[in-house]
């Protein structure tokens, strides 16, 4: 399952540039987001549903949104890690992230 997740520099080279996300990528951002929720969810004891609205603004960009904030994904349709390592590395730092914000400002979070 996790093997998914994984998009080589060649795999990302052979994806055109230009083109809306395959469903397949769309299910591993969803995926991804859903863990990183559950995973602050278990640290904080807060529920944190995972939010992705994917609204195309172009060619290859979408606001989307995910814990921790707006951001403009560029290349969603690429989507994907390197390598085991660099997929649990981002998970691991935004769920760090996140926790960190919520212990810093205990009184914004509903307990």
């Amino acid at each position: 399952m996790l093997a998914d997740f994984i998009v080589t520099r060649k795999q990302r080279r052979a994806i055109p540039v230009i083109g809306d996300p395959d469903p397949d990528v769309l299910w591993r951002l969803d995926m991804f987001y859903t863990a990183v929720g559950l995973a602050i969810e278990e640290r904080s004891g807060l529920v944190t549903p995972p939010m992705i609205e994917m609204k195309p603004m172009g060619a290859s960009d979408a606001w989307c949104s995910r814990p921790g904030g707006w951001s403009l994904c560029r290349d969603i349709h690429r989507f994907g890690f390197e390598t085991f390592r660099k997929l649990a590395e981002a998970g691991t730092k935004l769920v760090d992230d996140a926790t960190a914000a919520i212990e810093a400002y205990p009184g914004v979070a509903p307990a």
